[in-house]
């Protein structure tokens, strides 16, 4: 199990359903839309059970209006923000490239707190009561979107000799730093040559690569991402070639699986049992342990995760991000059992 485990290469196909090259259904959209409607269905289902102030006539509303301006926009606008402020600024219209990636989960959360917030102001329920059931099933929403983030490939782990260690054709995209300054971590050269010796295991791939190459030099551009997505292509068809790619990749820790389960199934678990034992807990309360909870299990896990970026006062962004989560936490867990709100009782028949 072990010797499997470390040569596994990474090579599941980010298309659920694939209608043409570039267009089709993914893993990735799908994940949302699962995360979607498990919370529509948990969050109904605390309505029922006296655990909301919602009707729930409302539940579908309000799920829709996290999902838009709260997970959606919140999480791609905290993506460009935090982790590629210089693109954005370079061109703002990068913003509205979503299908070339980029979401953060800090940026959901703060989104789906300030929707959560209008949606109370709007409704004249508790901001801190809708939190608490929100914050519930959210860590649902993180599970599925890692489990796609690891089919896509991507934020994959640091290096490893783990039992566990994967590898992950990713990282030929990887750059690092040179005495002559950023550079591919594997040359186009050094990717031709790998190619070059695919042989029968790809029939045609060494012909590919070089007309890829020759086309780049012609227009004056960099043939490394086209000759990348060749490199990817027939790793995906040819279980040989993905063998011989195995050998000049890293074993990595599949931090996406790690955040999957402490981020998502662990936290939901707790999250959901805290809700279920205590029905009327005071307003905030849930959503203090939430960020606490969530705080510490990203900081804990980043020590595995590659990280996105440059770092910040030592720590990784993820980090330094979720430092802030953990003294909001706090301010919630102080206002749950200072204001000691909970959910209204039924207005008697009549009034």
């Amino acid at each position: 199990m072990s010797a499997l485990t470390a040569t596994y290469v990474h090579h599941l196909d980010p298309f659920a359903i694939q209608f043409t090259e570039t267009f089709g259904i993914r893993w990735y959209g799908l994940a949302y839309v699962a995360g979607f409607l498990v919370a529509f269905l948990l969050i109904r289902w605390f309505v029922r059970i006296g655990a909301s102030e919602l009707k729930e006539s409302q539940v579908a509303d309000f799920v829709t209006i996290l999902a838009v301006f709260g997970v959606m926009l919140g999480g791609r606008l905290g993506y460009m923000l935090l982790y590629n402020f210089d693109e954005l600024v370079a061109n703002p219209r990068s913003f509205f490239d979503v299908l070339s990636g980029g979401m953060s989960s800090h940026g959901g959360i703060a989104g789906m707190t300030i929707a959560a917030w209008f949606y109370a102001r709007y409704t004249k329920t508790s901001w801190a009561g809708l939190g608490d059931n929100l914050v519930t099933v959210a860590p649902v929403g993180v599970f599925f979107g890692r489990l796609a983030n690891f089919v896509n490939g991507e934020l994959y782990g640091r290096r490893t000799e783990s039992a566990l260690a994967m590898k992950f054709p990713d990282e030929l995209h990887e750059v690092v730093q040179t005495p002559s300054g950023l550079a591919w971590m594997f040359p186009t050269a050094q990717l031709k040559e790998l190619a070059d010796k695919a042989g029968e295991a790809v029939p045609g791939l060494a012909e590919k690569v070089d007309s890829a190459i020759s086309l780049a030099l012609a227009s004056g551009h960099d043939a490394h991402r086209a000759v990348v997505d060749l490199i990817r292509e027939a790793s995906l068809e040819s279980p040989a070639f993905r063998a011989m790619l195995g050998d000049i990749l890293t074993p990595r820790h599949p931090s996406q699986l790690y955040e999957a389960l402490i981020e998502g199934l662990l936290l939901f678990g707790i999250l959901l049992a805290v809700r279920l034992r205590w029905k009327n807990l005071y307003h905030g309360v849930l959503t203090g342990i939430f960020f606490l909870l969530y705080a510490v299990g990203r900081i804990a896990v980043e020590n595995f995760r590659e990280p996105d970026s440059g770092h910040i006062a030592g720590l990784t962004k993820g980090q330094f991000y979720s430092t802030f989560m953990l003294v909001v936490g706090l301010a919630f867990l102080v206002y749950g059992f200072t204001r000691k709100r909970r959910n209204r009782p039924p207005e008697a028949p009549g009034r």
